[in-house]
């Protein structure tokens, strides 16, 4: 999330990531000014008009001068919001550079993130870059990015550039500043027309209508043209009024580059209560040089004649920005601490891993929030909801939303856990995408898995999520079989990095496993093994029970069969697989998901290291499923007790053969 802060102080390297500026010197072709403001409203600090411009001027340069020196970027589209961040930055921003988890201070996202040389221009104003960095926009090994992400930015807590994520994260904060940390800070976001054209740009401002977020302010910078040509509304910003006032937002209109006009439409957001507020400002694509202002084909292009254009907008300029600092703020991290009070099963209860995982997030550690799209009488969130209402989010059926929310929420430092169906969750895969790209630490849960939910049909099963989280990257993939597994996996993800997704089953299975049983991630369970092993049955999840009767029923045979419950589908337990391959020479993998992506893959993760791939059969759902009972599904998918040891007999069969 790009932020803004005031200026460091001194030339040192900042504990905190970003170079303290050195004291201000001349430029090439400009001079240094400290614009403190000589004037106060409200007890703060502002720019006049004539100060205003200059920076608003000056933002324009420096986004050319960046584009430029990288020999691409996004300038037209950076300058055409430059008044609007100017105004912003210095008259309307509390936050302090120095202390970018100080939770006073304001927090803004730059929704059209390709605007990003706008966003390093203003960084610089403040004093938390200086000109060579600056300079260095889009090169490698630069912290200054084409689209902005928190990797080496301290003040840049999620990555934008997929248009349309940025309203939806900015709600998630802005709900987490309103419900959890209750500081007083402000939430602004800016973004383009041309990304309201996505539905998720609209359950966020539905959402936030609801909730109303007076904490929040979009800002919309209508500058009439998108990426191939006009916009779907031009210019019609009663257009844009009319929907977001439908949602419940208050609405200003504005000329977008009229300083003054801007500054009373900030005031005028910070000071209406009950209702969120979008300010929709009609601009100029280009604004401030003839030869690209308003006109079709310039964008992502750095200026045809940078140096005309500079000079043009009044020449080089070093103008610097007091930003004012957050007010004084109690600390929440005392709160945020604990840890998950879990429930105990015995074994041989009958316990859906579900039910497991409502229980254990119900009893959850003080920095824990759920958030559930309209479903948690089934996904189980409803247990957290009845024990902990204050930190209970209620998304509806808005699985965009769902994820940016929890997106939102971990960039304030919470820990929240995202669940709906299993099935739901592909809707939202942008946004997951986003948070890897962010290094969020969120966790989503996806219930009602597989075939084995039974008479609902295929529109509600879970088929393809292993594979979707699995190619997320740096993510963590759980899938437990038993309660007692399921609760301990809740209470790991927690200290996790990155998204972790876990699996649950609607139905009820047998518990396996003791309560006191750990499951480190990347691990696996051997739940039956001799040194007379001719095969390994590999599964998790609901397969697993279907593999250990398998086993006995082969055993009965004559047969033995080694069985794993690879709980950790990402990381995979390569040690334990590579290890049964050698002993028993043959594999059955078994998955209650489709071929591609999911267990099976997984498995042949451990064997990339250029040995010998083992005998090896895939059994997974291939078939496209009806309504029937759980038990006649897995049959029909091949994937039940009776599929799988057949399969194991064939396989031990042709290895005789040969």
């Amino acid at each position: 999330m790009p932020v803004f802060g005031r200026p460091a102080r001194g030339d040192a390297e900042s504990p905190y990531g970003g170079r303290r500026p050195a004291s201000p010197v001349p430029t090439r072709r400009g001079r240094s000014t400290e614009l403190s403001g000589n004037r106060r409203t409200q007890g703060r600090n502002t720019m006049n008009t004539r100060e205003l411009n200059d920076l608003a001027r000056q933002l324009r340069v420096d986004s050319v001068r960046a584009a430029d020196a990288a020999g691409s970027g996004h300038p037209t589209s950076s300058m055409s919001a430059a008044d609007l961040m100017a105004v912003l930055l210095a008259n309307h921003t509390r936050y302090d550079f120095e202390r970018p988890r100080h939770p006073g201070n304001d927090r803004f996202v730059l929704s059209k993130g390709h605007a990003s040389p706008l966003l390093y221009s203003a960084y610089k104003a403040a004093g938390a870059l200086n000109e060579a960095e600056l300079l260095t926009f889009r090169k490698a090994g630069s912290r200054l990015e084409g689209h902005p992400t928190p990797r080496q930015l301290p003040w840049v807590e999620t990555a934008t550039g997929s248009l349309g994520q940025g309203l939806p994260v900015a709600v998630g904060i802005a709900l987490a500043g309103k419900r959890l940390d209750r500081t007083g800070y402000r939430v602004r976001v800016l973004c383009g027309d041309s990304e309201l054209a996505e539905g998720s740009v609209w359950e966020a401002a539905e959402h936030a209508g609801f909730e109303h977020l007076d904490n929040l302010t979009a800002i919309v910078d209508v500058n009439r043209l998108g990426q191939r040509g006009p916009t779907r509304h031009g210019h019609d910003l009663d257009a844009y009024a009319r929907r977001f006032a439908a949602f419940g937002w208050h609405t200003v209109e504005v000329d977008g580059h009229d300083v003054d006009a801007i500054d009373r439409a900030f005031t005028e957001a910070d000071s209406t209560a009950g209702q969120p507020t979008v300010i929709l400002a009609r601009t100029l694509k280009g604004k401030g040089v003839a030869s690209v202002q308003d006109r079709e084909g310039m964008h992502g292009k750095p200026l045809p004649d940078a140096e005309a254009a500079i000079a043009e907008l009044g020449g080089v300029h070093d103008h610097r920005v007091a930003v004012q600092p957050p007010p004084p703020a109690r600390m929440l991290h005392a709160v945020r601490s604990g840890h998950l009070d879990l429930p105990r099963y015995e074994t041989g209860d009958e316990v859906a891993t579900r039910d497991a995982f409502g229980k254990a997030l119900g009893g959850a550690r003080g920095d824990v929030v759920a958030l559930d799209g309209e479903v948690g009488d089934s996904t189980r969130a409803e247990f957290f909801a009845k024990e902990h209402p204050e930190r209970y989010f209620e998304c509806y059926i808005a699985e965009q939303q769902l994820v940016a929310t929890a997106v939102g929420m971990a960039a304030r430092g919470w820990v929240p856990y995202a669940s709906t169906f299993a099935a739901f969750l592909t809707r939202a895969h942008d946004f997951v995408r986003m948070a890897a790209v962010s290094g969020a630490g969120i966790n989503l849960v996806g219930s009602h898995a597989g075939v084995a939910i039974g008479q609902d049909g295929p529109s509600q099963m879970g088929l393809e999520d292993l594979a979707m989280f699995r190619t997320v990257y740096g993510s963590t993939v759980l899938y437990p079989c038993d309660a007692n597994q399921t609760a301990k996996l809740v209470a790991t993800m927690a200290g996790l990095e990155g998204v972790r997704y876990l699996r649950t089953s609607r139905g009820e299975g047998p518990v396996i496993y003791s309560a006191t049983e750990e499951f480190p991630v990347g691990g696996s369970k051997v739940l039956r093994a001799s040194a007379d092993d001719r095969l390994t049955l590999v599964a998790a999840g609901v397969t697993v029970h279907e593999a250990l009767a398998a086993a006995e029923a082969l055993d009965r045979e004559g047969i033995q069969a080694r069985v794993i419950d690879l709980y950790s589908v990402k990381p995979v337990d390569r040690e334990t697989l590579r290890e049964a391959a050698e002993e028993t020479g043959c594999l059955v993998t078994v998955e209650d998901h489709r071929e591609e992506g999911g267990l099976g893959d997984a498995v042949l993760d451990a064997f990339t290291d250029g040995r010998p791939v083992p005998r090896l059969v895939r059994l997974a759902v291939r078939t496209m499923p009806g309504s029937a009972s759980p038990a006649e599904q897995l049959h029909a998918a091949g994937i039940d007790a009776e599929s799988i040891a057949a399969a194991g007999r064939l396989l031990v069969e042709t290895a005789v053969v040969r």
